[in-house]
């Protein structure tokens, strides 16, 4: 009744040739345009997994609480001295601030005036010790830079270093640093290349080192989730702002960008990169696998007709049941071709072979049909099936994906021999001259009957390699591994890896309060794989007392000295050369009592070429030399005013970072190096939640995600391999028929397991993604062998079928293959994999079937 009905299908399609035909463009039309405003597609990662997962929850939770730390952009900055760091943030700060189409919120979190304030509490007290005597000693020095901040009274401060040394009272040893610096900057100022001079390096001691290199903006910016990039408009305007600093335009400074945003949306960007190159590529290549598996222009055009008609129907079914695609799930379209193809191919290569032995193209459309459309039909269901498995998982996106492209199989279905049927009738493709299938191939058939033991042996002894290394098969769970290392968000995380406010693998835990916080710090930096934990704690310095008295009685001393005069009156070259020759006039008697190399000697020379200097060299030499000495004046007075540092003394704004308005403390913990590796990141998270069961965080949002998407590929394939089992079971009605069809699906899910180990290659987030078209596509081959075969067929490999099969695999192969040249690492690794799992099944539907069928004989009544 089954074929009856398959045959009444064909035949209507063939009778109604143009209705069905022009109906099927007047639906191809009205599917894409409902789709075109009813189907969105959101690249919010958020939408990948479901809301249900406690692992969710938990980061639900922390961007609840902490939401000033998610979608970030951080610019990254460093520049030749620290001040021009500073200041280059702090213009970026400013100008992002007023730019509020683009970004929400913008700060600078290594920038609050506490930690100017109290910084010097947070170095080591013998650290502090020397850098207070080392302050005290330059105290002559340091008066005649407050009383006039400029190349004047630079100079002035110098001379009195050449009186200390010609009176014999003066030990120049801690000045050696500021004074190669002086020298550099009069050097680069006299050369024609004036640069600011770091006082910052000259008098902050340890302060400088204890910032470090870069200093950060984090800016949260507007996204536009149905773009490719939905903070492109953002960092657009961010590296247009970024262009404009001035220290930026001279070279002196650089700013890159990073964070969450950046590095999804460069993903999105090299994702796309060569992709109309490679669709086109691919197009080429289709277009002639067709070509050479049907012969004629008559029956290409229909087989792609079918396609786009099946393509828009399951667009239309995607906008009606989902309406919004995730970043998964937008990829239905590439698994509907690369299986659909298959239907349309078999059935046009099948009506060749059956016009040719007919002669009467109504009689083979007829025969087609009764032949051809059952094994479709099979094929179709089981592959619906194991796409549909993905559904009740808790990977979303996978989920949406299994949903329409287990649709779009019913829909390839029933438009190969709904519609095809009638494009063929319409085109009317000439009759075949000679028989159709693979003559060359055909010789092969024999040797693989008198072969089969051997090859099944063969096959037996692969499989059993593949089962032993099984446990070798590594699963990447590092998102980072699968993104693009050369673009500049992902350079400059790595750049970062261990610094905590840009290491991408963390963990969060709450504390009940401050104390408790404490407690648990102690308890984490004692667990192995943990360097270090940051919390409110962190900020208040211990040993306060005892630094407090060092800083008061340094305070003591150089309040006075550092006490502001009032504004120095603006110097002028002919002032600057004046003091160049007086300076020069103490120093000079003093180089004799001082060896020839020292430093000293080169101001010297420095000082002679600064008398006869033009104006406009003099004036940006004092620019250089001074540019930042108020500031940093300025910062010596606030550090010398440390007061005591309690929880409660923290500025609000500050621990806002680290303390919830109801109390409870974020603890932040720190992993050490090896967790940048899958192993070592697993570890990392299991102990610490072994600590601190509800810990979030990125480090264990990382090992979740992957646990999650491991059980529900798991999840899937059980299902699916049940599924798939009773609907040929009771398709094809005999137990031996359903393992025929199952074992070389099993022989190439373990071949693609084995070279996989082999290579390497891991599986990652992006490739894992091959596994159920594997299953598709395997079964559709397998089926048309197997049904063959019960039919009585007994060269499997000089039949139409084979010739269907190889060019189907080499479409589909060309459809993906494009993909392993992707730029992306996770688009290139997938397309690896899935040209390595075709492969497989084409071995395994090309060899290891027909031995194994070799090694069998047909029932009986099943021949034709």
């Amino acid at each position: 009744m089954l074929i009856r009905l398959l045959v009444r299908l064909v035949d209507f399609s063939r009778r109604h040739a143009w209705p069905v035909l022009l109906g099927g463009l007047v639906v191809t039309v009205f599917a894409g345009w409902v789709a075109s405003f009813a189907l969105g597609v959101s690249t919010d990662t958020d939408l990948l997994f479901k809301d249900s997962l406690p692992w969710r929850q938990h980061a639900k939770e922390m961007n609840k609480d902490f939401p000033q730390f998610r979608d970030l952009l951080v610019a990254v900055v460093d520049a030749r001295i620290p001040e021009e760091t500073d200041a280059t943030a702090n213009d970026l700060l400013a100008r992002l601030s007023t730019d509020k189409a683009h970004f929400l919120t913008v700060r600078r979190p290594d920038s609050n005036p506490f930690l100017g304030k109290e910084g010097l509490l947070f170095l080591q007290p013998k650290q502090l010790s020397g850098l207070m005597d080392q302050t005290i000693d330059a105290q002559p020095f340091l008066g005649q830079l407050v009383a006039d901040p400029s190349a004047r009274g630079l100079f002035s401060a110098l001379s009195l270093l050449g009186m200390g040394v010609t009176k014999g009272d003066a030990d120049l040893s801690p000045y050696l640093a500021p004074i190669r610096g002086f020298h550099q900057a009069m050097v680069d100022a006299l050369d024609g290349h004036a640069r600011p001079l770091s006082w910052e390096t000259l008098l902050g001691g340890g302060l400088s080192e204890l910032a470090g290199p870069y200093r950060f903006v984090l800016a949260q910016p507007k996204q536009d989730f149905g773009s490719l990039q939905p903070g492109g408009a953002a960092t657009d305007a961010m590296r247009a702002i970024i262009a404009d600093l001035p220290f930026v335009k001279s070279g002196d400074a650089h700013v890159r960008i990073t964070g969450q945003v950046a590095l999804a949306d460069e993903e999105f960007s090299t994702v796309a990169e060569g992709a109309v190159e490679g669709l086109i590529g691919s197009l080429v290549l289709i277009t002639l696998w067709l070509f050479l598996a049907v012969r004629s222009w008559r029956l290409i055009v229909p087989i792609l007709m079918t396609l786009v008609l099946g393509l828009m129907l399951t667009v239309l079914f995607a906008a009606v049941a989902v309406g919004t695609l995730n970043l998964v799930s937008v990829g239905f379209g590439v698994l509907f071709v690369g299986i659909a193809v298959d239907f349309a191919i078999q059935f046009s290569v099948r009506y060749r072979e059956f016009r040719f032995e007919t002669g009467d193209p109504t009689v083979a459309m007829t025969e087609t049909a009764r032949r051809v459309g059952v094994q479709i039909l099979i094929a179709a269901l089981a592959t619906a099936a194991g796409f549909l498995a993905f559904v009740p998982t808790a990977f979303e996106g996978v989920a949406e994906l299994g949903l329409i492209a287990g649709a779009g199989m019913i829909m390839a279905f029933i438009c190969t021999l709904g519609f095809l049927p009638a494009a063929i009738t319409v085109f009317r493709p000439r009759g075949e001259a000679a028989e159709v299938g693979f003559a060359s191939a055909a010789r092969i058939d024999p040797v693989i009957v008198q072969r089969r033991i051997p090859i099944l042996i063969g096959f037996g002894v692969l499989a059993i390699a593949a089962v032993a290394v099984s446990p070798m098969l590594r699963f990447d769970s590092d998102p980072l591994d699968t993104k693009n290392p050369n673009t500049e968000a992902m350079r400059t995380l790595r750049d970062l890896i261990n610094n905590p406010v840009t290491n991408p693998y963390t963990i969060d835990v709450l504390a009940p309060n401050a104390q408790d916080a404490a407690t648990l710090s102690d308890k984490l930096e004692k667990l192995p794989a943990v360097a270090g934990t940051i919390s409110i704690n962190s900020f208040v310095p211990s040993d306060q007392q005892e630094k407090l008295a060092v800083i008061a009685d340094a305070n003591t001393i150089l309040a006075p000295t550092l006490a502001p005069h009032g504004e120095a009156a603006p110097v002028t070259a002919e002032q600057i050369r004046m003091a160049a020759k007086a300076a020069l006039a103490q120093i000079d008697p003093a180089l004799p009592k001082l060896s020839k190399d020292h430093p000293l000697a080169l101001l010297s020379d420095d000082l002679r070429r600064m008398q006869t200097a033009p104006d406009a060299v003099l004036m940006a030499a004092d620019k250089a030399l001074t540019e930042f000495l108020p500031a940093q004046l300025d910062h010596l007075r606030l550090a010398l005013s440390a007061e005591p540092v309690t929880l409660s003394a923290i500025p609000a704004d500050f621990a806002r970072d680290w303390l919830l308005p109801d109390g409870r403390a974020r603890v932040q913990v720190n992993p050490k190096p090896e967790a940048q590796s899958p192993a070592g990141l697993k570890a990392f998270v299991q102990q610490v939640t072994a600590v601190a069961p509800d810990a979030g965080g990125s480090a264990v949002t990382i090992a979740a995600t992957a646990d999650t998407i491991v059980g529900a590929f798991r999840q899937a394939a059980i299902y699916a391999i049940i599924a798939i089992a009773v609907i040929l079971l009771g398709l094809l009605r005999r137990v031996l028929d359903t393992a025929l069809v199952m074992a070389p699906l099993i022989m190439s899910a373990l071949l693609t397991l084995l070279i996989a180990v082999v290579l390497p290659l891991p599986l990652n987030f992006a490739n894992i993604i091959a596994l159920p078209l594997l299953l598709g596509v395997g079964v559709s081959f397998n089926i048309y062998f197997v049904m063959n075969w019960r039919a009585g067929q007994q060269n499997p490999l000089g039949s139409a079928t084979a010739r269907a099969i190889l060019f189907s695999a080499l479409t589909t192969g060309t459809a993906f293959g494009s993909l392993a040249l992707s730029a992306h690492p996770g688009t290139a690794s997938m397309g690896k994999l899935l040209l390595i799992s075709l492969g497989c099944t084409l071995l395994a539907s090309l060899a290891f079937i027909p031995a194994l069928l070799a090694s069998l004989t047909p029932p009986a009544g099943d021949r034709t």
